[in-house]
């Protein structure tokens, strides 16, 4: 189904340095069955740069990508249309990407989850300030905390130990990268367009497929001597183009209705 597969571990915090560390973004190419050197990227604009190369550099070729990323795609059924007034979450990329405000020393991701809580009961639905200041609207702990949609995805409960989108810092937490990651997937999938398909939201008929992955799931505990984030997505990438396709296709169709606003993880089974 693909000629090259390129997974990105993702980061919604600030700019990591000029030293390679981890709980950074980590991206890694296999084409052809043959892995690349992982590459270290300490902020989210030289990331998106370097993905707009790798797209352009595959469609140039004429090969198909598989572009994974370790965040979720969606959220629980409802959040879209409260915000949007569509259920879509293609329209909920567009949403954040026109909101998000980021640059390499810092983003308002925390900010925007309070004004996004005052919509509501101003409780919930996310939770975690990971700031000093106090935020209106965002509680520091799932404290006297609504939410007024489901805590989990569903394909969450099939992917045990997965964090929610909605918390946004503690360890483990996911819901700033998802609030910094869907911009600039939004941003590509406009750049590329009509190159770029999103899964499980799109039919696979483009040359590149944006898929979300979980790196734990699919990778083992890495050599010592590894930054724990490089091994995962080289293990992972790896894994992914030494499949066959019969074994891709099944992962890839998913049936499940909610997953169609949600997302799904590859590697998940699907019904």
């Amino acid at each position: 189904m693909f000629d090259t597969f390129a997974m990105v571990d993702w980061s919604g915090g600030n700019d990591a340095g000029a030293k390679p560390r981890q709980d950074a973004i980590w991206a890694c190419v296999v084409r052809d069955t043959q892995a690349e050197e992982p590459v270290y990227l300490r902020n989210r604009t030289l990331a998106e740069d370097w993905l707009a190369a790798v797209i352009q550099g595959e469609l140039t070729a004429g090969r198909r990508l598989g572009l994974g990323f370790d965040f979720p795609f969606g959220y629980p059924q409802g959040f879209a249309a409260a915000l949007t007034g569509q259920a879509d979450p293609l329209a909920l990329w567009q949403w954040f990407a026109a909101r998000v405000e980021d640059a390499p020393d810092g983003n308002n991701r925390f900010d925007l989850a309070g004004e996004i809580n005052q919509r509501f009961s101003g409780q919930g639905p996310f939770w975690g300030n990971g700031l000093k200041r106090d935020i209106s609207g965002l509680p520091r702990r799932k404290t006297d905390y609504a939410n007024p949609f489901a805590y989990r995805r569903q394909v969450e409960a099939r992917a045990k130990g997965a964090f929610p989108v909605w918390q946004m810092s503690g360890a483990g937490s996911v819901g700033g990268q998802v609030m910094m990651g869907l911009p600039v997937l939004h941003r590509l999938r406009a750049r590329f367009a009509p190159h770029v398909a999103v899964w499980p939201f799109e039919p696979l008929t483009a040359p590149v497929a944006l898929l979300e992955v979980w790196p734990s799931l699919l990778a083992g505990k890495g050599p010592d001597h590894w930054i724990k984030d490089a091994w995962q997505v080289h293990s992972v990438a790896l894994d992914l183009a030494r499949r066959p396709v019969a074994d891709l296709k099944r992962l890839l169709t998913v049936t499940t209705p909610a997953a169609l606003e949600e997302g799904w993880i590859l590697g998940v089974e699907p019904d």
